[in-house]
């Protein structure tokens, strides 16, 4: 098996917030992540797709497409949003980095042939990522 990995870039901001909990709690927890007045990040999202290269091309995957593909599903999606206000994933979702990573896999999936789509790796900032394998274990 091979693996092709595309990295890409958005910027989008958020607000860690729980509306049951006091400004203490909320404090306490998510630190200047729940600012009332939100927060951004500069995110990196890389994206792995995996299979056997075309014996003709030596692709698994043309990396031109790929990245086409993320623009056009990822970053046009997230690039300079608001993500409470402005993306219904996260109207009733909190925007952690956890579960942007599965959004972004949501909507990857489909645009690519069944069972390619290997990883999504998210990085918030230069000491936080995640890495999201769908339901299946790395």
């Amino acid at each position: 098996m091979v693996y092709l990995t595309r990295r890409e870039h958005f910027n989008a901001a958020h607000r860690l917030y729980v509306s049951q909990w006091s400004e203490d709690r909320n404090k306490e927890v998510f630190g200047p992540c729940c600012n009332p007045n939100f927060h951004g990040h500069n995110f990196n999202v890389w994206v792995t797709v995996r299979g056997q290269p075309d014996p003709v091309t030596g692709f698994i995957m043309n990396a031109k497409d790929l990245g086409r593909i993320i623009r056009e599903q990822i970053v046009a999606y997230f690039d300079h949003k608001n993500l409470n206000l402005d993306l219904e994933d996260f109207r009733d979702r909190q925007p952690s980095t956890e579960n942007v990573v599965q959004v972004i896999w949501k909507r990857l999936e489909p645009h690519l042939p069944s069972g390619m789509l290997y990883r999504v790796k998210l990085e918030e900032t230069e000491r936080i990522s995640v890495e999201y394998y769908g339901e299946q274990e790395p």
